[in-house]
């Protein structure tokens, strides 16, 4: 892997030279979203949580391109609250006719690439926001290292397939002692995906492949979108190796297996969806060990305007946690998604 990045850095840089005086500068521009929510909730077990939530980011970007064609770039994502990093992601980027180079903190490959089932509310079912309505699992089948330092280099499009492959020195960026940017005291991530997108007489396929490993563990999955007039059809799968790093602490700890599936109809500035997930989990985000959650969420998303979106979720969830008091519940949310 060293080498391959040696190598990479070696082309990168032969085919810069020369090339950056006569290139304009870098000029960023700024952009973002905020969502404000506001929502009721009823489980069996816990307090009632906040009934108002909020997640705001500020994103600073810009990019040049130098004579020979290639764009270099710059992305710096800026929380607008939090108790953790102020910076989400930051990395640079190369686009050129030989793919697309990203260095920084960022999301792998597998996680950039991997599909997921439609879901148009606030809450949603696959890495959504369910677990800060109530106190549940969240399904995610995509990948949980979330954002290290780390190089990605993602090929071309040839004929509808493009490929992705990640690689990251520590992953401790997201433990206990935290990433320090000096000693990898943590496992390689290597990671990568596959995707195929394609029109076939008015029907939109997307199919996608994805795998990590992180020290001795591994996750595979892969997902499906079909889309045919206003629907949208697809799910996703994953399955984690119960030695990924999710169980710590627990005794038996026992492999991750999740899935999501639905569907989405869009009319004009409406959409609704409808999906569907469940997961058996070799850890509690509530760390109480295993379990299996099913829940199922209603979208609701309306276009007030260029940016403007009205959006709404009603949604149910099943968490039967391994020797704890299992919880249920349901709630409605609903709130404004601006982009900028």
């Amino acid at each position: 892997m060293k080498k391959i990045l040696i190598a990479t850095s070696a082309l990168v840089a032969v085919a810069f030279t020369g090339q950056a005086q006569a290139s304009e500068p870098i000029k960023l521009s700024v952009g973002g979203y905020m969502n404000q929510w506001a929502g009721f909730a009823d489980q069996e077990v816990g307090d009632r949580n906040n009934a108002f939530q909020s997640d705001t980011e500020i994103h600073f970007k810009g990019s040049t391109t130098l004579d020979n064609g290639i764009e270099v770039g710059a992305v710096v994502e800026l929380e607008g609250e939090t108790s953790g990093d102020q910076i989400d992601e930051q990395y640079l980027f190369v686009n050129g006719g030989f793919g697309r180079i990203e260095m920084g903190k960022n999301d792998s490959a597998a996680d950039s690439m991997q599909l997921v089932a439609p879901a148009v509310g606030p809450v949603g079912i696959n890495d959504g926001d369910l677990d800060i309505w109530v106190d549940s699992y969240l399904i995610d089948t995509t990948i949980p290292t979330g954002d290290q330092n780390r190089v990605t280099y993602y090929t071309p499009s040839f004929g509808g397939f493009r490929a992705g492959v990640s690689f990251a020195d520590d992953s401790n960026r997201n433990g206990a002692n935290g990433y320090n940017n000096q000693d990898g005291s943590g496992d390689n991530i290597v990671s990568g995906g596959l995707e195929y997108e394609a029109d076939l007489n008015g029907i939109s396929l997307g199919v996608s492949a994805i795998g990590e490993n992180w020290g001795e563990g591994n996750l595979v999955g892969g997902g499906l979108n079909v889309g045919f007039g206003n629907f949208t059809v697809g799910g996703s799968y994953s399955h984690t190796d119960d030695d990924y790093g999710f169980s710590e602490g627990d005794s038996d700890p026992d492999d991750t297996d999740q899935f999501d599936i639905g569907v989405s109809y869009e009319m004009g500035a409406a959409a609704v969806s409808l999906t569907y997930g469940y997961a058996e989990y070799g850890n509690g985000s509530r760390g109480d060990g295993t379990g299996e959650i099913s829940t199922a969420d209603l979208g609701l998303a309306y276009t007030l305007g260029a940016g403007v979106e009205w959006k709404s979720s009603i949604f149910w969830f099943d968490d039967e946690v391994d020797g704890a008091e299992d919880n249920d519940g349901y709630g409605v949310v609903t709130g404004f998604a601006l982009t900028f």
